[in-house]
């Protein structure tokens, strides 16, 4: 399964992360899993890790638009962010 994040219009990667590879091991909706910054980059192989709980939290509404290319579909999910230790709201594509 590849996942692609999405921020703002353009597919960025991990926020804050500008100097970061094309794909990322991270924590979404408490799960490791590959993200992507476009679909034609390889995802990794996540190694097993225990991700933090998942609180509780409405998902937020989010106005229809098109997927970039090479996706399919846009959701808003969970992804941790190890700076701030919490996670946060991000746009994720398939």
């Amino acid at each position: 399964m590849r996942l692609i994040l999405l921020t703002a219009t353009l597919v960025l990667g991990i926020p804050n992360a500008k100097a970061m590879a094309a794909c990322q091991c991270t924590c979404v909706d408490g799960e490791p899993q590959a993200l992507c910054t476009s679909t034609l980059d390889i995802p990794p192989v996540c190694p097993p890790r225990v991700c933090p709980i998942v609180p509780p939290s409405i998902r937020p509404v989010t106005p229809p638009r098109l997927p970039p290319l090479g996706t399919t579909s846009c959701e808003p999910r969970q992804v941790y962010d190890p700076s701030t230790q919490r996670y946060e709201w991000q746009e994720i594509c398939r």
